[in-house]
């Protein structure tokens, strides 16, 4: 048997159940691992509450893990049994062990620890991809990070800088905006509710080319009177709520602005896309450009209390669970 925390109906925190449950066989192109560190994120709120549909109930949410490969199913031929591996995507990932789509995985460099593995695969490839395709940040730009202090945010901060860019980081205290400071961010503003005065002020009225928000309903509006003409708005989460209906018109009037919903599933659906994202993300993490925060760590099953201090905003940096 295997223990996972599952989720029989949609709720709070405490409709997360840790049980027993059987362990899985890989079938063909599969593989079965055992998970040494699992990454929160708050996705896996949006599975537990039902903001997002679950494929089906009971559920084991959860979609960022590191640990080491058991066993593989026929036709797999990488990775290999006792490889270390890393992952980010597929639900499943709250529980001791998993099985899991072999061409999902990705092997982890000896230098990086299976805790780092897990808080930087979902997170460090949302940033690579943010910032790398969705608009690729170049020297000179200035770009708004909210959640600045958060892990994608601390990531953000960093990649970013390392490109040339000036940050403005958005955080909801004080204790955050210096972590975002010392993380990169040029610039930090605490609360939402002045922030396009504020990046006016910083930019000298030139506003900003994109703005990168994962908080949604709250900060929606904001974000787009922060963007210059033909700017980008780059909606990539919801930790207030989703965003409400937007008349697309109010685009044009504003600048005739861009705006996207992007997901890490559409940039890594090919094999290829993957690996060149994972192995750009190794790079800047295993030369130290980013450093990985991993500031809180739970265990598996004690996942509830962890949730709760992700929607309280007491987290910072990224957590781990242990199973």
């Amino acid at each position: 048997m295997t223990k996972a925390i599952r989720i029989h109906t949609n709720g709070g925190p405490e409709v997360m159940v840790w049980e027993d449950v059987p362990t899985p066989e890989p079938g063909p192109g599969e593989a079965l691992i055992k998970h040494e560190a699992i990454g929160l994120n708050f996705i896996d709120v949006y599975f537990r509450s039902g903001l997002y549909k679950a494929p089906g109930l009971p559920l084991i949410i959860g979609q960022e893990g590191a640990g080491t490969v058991l066993a593989v199913g026929p036709d797999v031929k990488s990775p290999a049994v006792g490889d270390r591996v890393a992952y980010a995507g597929p639900l499943g990932g709250y529980a001791t062990e998993r099985v899991i789509a072999a061409d999902r995985l990705v092997k982890l460099p000896d230098a990086i620890s299976f805790e780092t593995g897990a808080a930087m695969m979902l997170q460090g490839l949302t940033a690579q991809y943010l910032i790398r395709r969705t608009f690729a940040v170049k020297p000179g730009d200035t770009i708004v990070v909210h959640a600045a202090a958060g892990g994608v945010g601390l990531i953000l901060c960093q990649w970013a800088q390392h490109l040339g860019a000036t940050v403005i980081g958005v955080v909801s205290s004080e204790e955050k905006a210096e972590l975002a400071r010392a993380h990169g961010a040029a610039h930090t503003v605490v609360g939402h509710t002045k922030l396009a005065a504020e990046v006016k002020r910083i930019t000298g009225g030139a506003m900003v080319p994109v703005v990168y928000d994962s908080v949604g309903k709250d900060t929606f509006a904001a974000s787009i009177d922060c963007l210059a003409p033909l700017g980008l708005m780059v909606s990539y989460g919801n930790a207030s709520g989703p965003v409400p209906p937007v008349d697309i018109s109010m685009l044009g009037a504003k600048g005739s602005l861009y705006l996207t919903r992007p997901t890490l599933a559409t940039y890594t659906t090919k094999r290829s896309d993957l690996e060149r994202i994972a192995a750009e993300l190794f790079e800047v993490v295993g030369s130290g450009v980013v450093k990985i925060q991993v500031n809180q760590t739970f265990a598996l099953k004690d996942a509830g209390l962890a949730h709760a201090a992700l929607e309280a905003r007491k987290t910072t940096g990224s957590t781990v669970l242990i199973p």
